[in-house]
């Protein structure tokens, strides 16, 4: 299925907004959480209202993403929405202990996100994520031991994998880094 971009696809406001619906929420349901109105909610998303600060954290924690995956660096104009450099990715995630994620993805708006995971040696989550996802993952360098609906596997560079809404969990307890690289659908950060 091919999407035209939409006008708005390089905003603060069409990044809540796709984060807002990749989590079920609606306007009214965030705007509860949040203590605001919807047609102040609507206003952002929109790009008609700039949140402050403080709305940007508790945007944040209601929608379960950093501060920082909110903020992009400014691109030319005739890259955005088009081109991430690699020295301008936005962090993503909430950043476990020795796991750096950033989006390579322009923005939030498209049916998927890519995503750049740097496992660092020893980094681990013991508890399982379930996500309502489908996601699919490329080691670019390093193993990594990922546990998929209760299975043990040991990835090497070059492998890739698929999780379609199971429950998973990681382990780097290699000597070197881990690099992944993930298509996540529906957006999740």
């Amino acid at each position: 299925m091919i999407h035209a971009p939409p006008p708005e696809s390089c905003t603060l406001g069409a990044d809540i907004r796709a984060l807002r619906k990749a989590r079920g929420l609606t306007l009214s349901g965030l705007g509860e959480t949040l203590g605001r109105s919807v047609g102040w909610l609507s206003q952002v998303e929109r790009d008609k209202s700039e949140p402050s600060i403080s709305d940007l954290r508790y945007i944040a924690s209601a929608l379960d993403v950093s501060v920082s995956s909110l903020f992009r660096s400014e691109a030319p104009e005739h890259e955005q929405g088009l081109i991430v450099r690699g020295d301008a990715r936005r962090p993503i995630g909430s950043r476990p202990a020795g796991l750096v994620e950033e989006l390579l993805s322009p923005d939030l708006t498209d049916d998927f996100e890519m995503v750049h995971s740097t496992f660092e040696s020893g980094a681990e989550i013991t508890e399982e994520v379930m996500r309502p996802t489908q996601e699919v993952g490329y080691i670019v360098s390093g193993k990594l031991d990922l546990w998929i609906a209760g299975k043990t596997h040991s990835l090497n560079a070059g492998d890739s994998f698929r999780i379609r809404g199971e429950a998973f969990r990681w382990m780097n307890p290699y000597a070197l880094p881990c690099v992944v690289i993930w298509v996540i659908a529906p957006p999740v950060y």
